[in-house]
């Protein structure tokens, strides 16, 4: 068929869309909620407007509980939760600068990448995908390669492993150290416990754990961290980016830096204030026992996590594909029946495991019920004898 017979017209386009509904139990985005839904068509105002100064100040401070971070300064960059990585990256690992990552699994190759780019000499201890790094082992690497700054993913959505940074950041700050922690998927559905933990830079998404459409990224800086980039003699190398001037706009003189997105800032206050009427540690208990009942269904089915018990993420879920079953074949049929969206493996996981998220508003055992009825019965139907 030529081009030309493939360009819609506007004709086409006149409908307003009409998007399938989806239970979203990947690995992110997750389902959103009503109330934030409504939030998001609220009337806008303008980026420096004492009303959206007032929703920026609201948002920090709501995100203090979700981080658990009592000092330094918790921001927002607007962009999705890649642009708070570069960010943490940008403003805190100059060009030859020495980081230590702690590489297991898709996203500490992708900060690997970005610290690359800024041109900094980078270390890294390797594990495989699925694997966490005991105490011993990740205080060792950092005594020996005494690093400007350390990076670690907390819960790696490419594997589904959780890994503890108590002891990186205490080896860290002995070391003199700076760490950064990528919260994307922990945020909100989990304790990060930032303070308690010692991390210094830490970032996070909207679309995960806090139940709100992507396209913002939640930063948390220790006082060690903004001192660190008051100390900064060069310019952070990304303008857009750059936390000091992010941190002056958003925090001190609200002087204009870039037009942020209303709507995305309304609808991540009224996350934040629908985790805070939860009650922070009630919902992190919700995705606990929701992890721990997903996990024993699956097993009595006779199935198998790909995560030992004591490192997993509780909100996402990676199960062992059985053998001679087809798992891009499962998910084509849960997505083309009830409309359920679960994710396969990618890298050296490709075809191995599923990515199954139990997040936000799905987190209820009625929920997890249905998926799992709609899973069992989709692998059956591949050929899997339950």
């Amino acid at each position: 068929m030529s081009a030309a017979h493939h360009h819609l017209s506007v004709h086409d386009l006149s409908a307003p869309p009409e998007p399938p509904n989806r239970y979203l139990f990947g690995p992110g985005p997750s389902m959103v909620h009503p109330r934030v839904y409504q939030a998001l068509s609220k009337p806008i105002v303008g980026h420096l407007d004492p009303y959206f100064i007032q929703v920026m100040h609201e948002v920090q401070e709501l995100l203090k509980i979700a981080f658990g971070s009592g000092g330094g300064s918790t921001l927002v960059i607007s962009g999705t939760g890649s642009a708070g990585m570069e960010a943490a990256v940008a403003n805190f690992v100059e060009p030859a600068a020495k980081l230590a990552v702690f590489a297991n699994g898709y996203f500490s190759d992708r900060l690997t990448e970005m610290a690359r780019r800024q041109g900094a000499e980078i270390v890294r201890l390797e594990k495989a995908w699925g694997q966490t790094f005991a105490d011993d082992e990740a205080s060792e690497f950092i005594r020996r390669e005494k690093p400007k700054v350390v990076a670690y993913v907390h819960a790696e959505t490419s594997t589904g492993a959780l890994q503890s940074g108590r002891a990186i950041c205490a080896a860290a700050h002995e070391a003199g150290s700076l760490v950064i922690a990528d919260c994307v998927t922990s945020l909100g559905g989990l304790p990060v416990e930032f303070d308690q933990t010692g991390i210094d830079v830490a970032y996070s998404c909207t679309q995960k754990g806090l139940s709100c459409p992507p396209g913002l990224s939640p930063m948390a800086l220790s006082e060690r961290a903004m001192a660190w980039l008051r100390a900064r003699t060069a310019p952070a190398r990304s303008w857009y980016l750059d936390l000091k001037l992010i941190h002056d706009y958003s925090t001190v003189s609200h002087r204009y830096h870039h037009t942020a997105p209303i709507s995305m800032f309304y609808a991540l206050r009224e996350a934040l204030l629908m985790i805070s009427e939860e009650g922070i540690e009630n919902r992190w208990e919700r995705h606990r026992s929701c992890h721990q009942v997903f996990v024993r269904e699956i097993e009595g089915v006779g199935l198998r996590m790909h995560v030992s018990s004591a490192h997993r993420i509780p909100t996402l879920n990676t199960v062992l594909v059985p053998g001679g079953v087809d798992e891009g074949r499962v998910r084509k049929r849960l997505l083309e029946g009830p409309g359920i969206e679960i994710a396969g493996g990618f890298g050296p996981l490709a075809g191995k495991i599923f990515r199954i998220g139990v997040m936000g508003p799905l987190a209820t055992e009625d929920n997890l019920q249905f998926f799992l009825a709609e899973f069992n019965k989709a692998l059956r139907a591949e050929g899997y004898s339950i």
